[in-house]
């Protein structure tokens, strides 16, 4: 029996809490928690991302996640080179954790980029990972694609 009555929306609940609960594994049982580091990592990496890769990439996550995603997203605001870095990258993920319990923000990088990596399709991980600066790409898992 259908949980919501559409199909579109149970195949997006399964999928998002499959996605949390490979977070949880890395970050303790709460589900709260490993929704806010995905969207918080998410949103981090696609305003690192040019706009076209960002997109490609949202239309690669689950309906429910595409649209936290997308939420606050300004494609013509792009961050400069300076913005680009690990630590900027990570300042801006520990900024957006600070209203949880503490959770480390390279941790929390590496457990989103481990889901996108094993769910997301080969070719369009690989377009992130390429476009994302050397020190970024290096939190990305070495096998990437699922399966991965």
């Amino acid at each position: 029996m259908s949980a919501t009555g559409l199909d579109v929306f149970d195949k997006t609940l399964q999928t998002t809490n499959i996605w949390l609960g490979e977070i949880m594994e890395h970050h303790g049982p709460d589900r709260k928690v490993a929704w806010h580091i995905l969207n918080v990592v998410l949103r981090a990496l696609r305003d690192r991302l040019p706009p076209e890769v960002a997109a490609h990439l949202g239309a690669e996550l689950p309906l429910l996640v595409r649209g936290a995603y997308y939420d606050q997203y300004r494609p013509n605001h792009q961050p400069d080179k300076a913005t680009r870095s690990l630590d900027e990258f990570l300042a801006t993920i520990a900024d957006g954790l600070k209203n949880t319990r503490p959770v480390n923000p390279t941790e929390a990088a590496k457990a989103v980029f481990r889901v996108l990596a094993r769910h997301v399709d080969l070719g369009q991980t690989k377009k992130v990972r390429d476009t994302l600066p050397k020190e970024i790409r290096a939190l990305w898992p070495d096998s990437v694609g699922a399966g991965g």
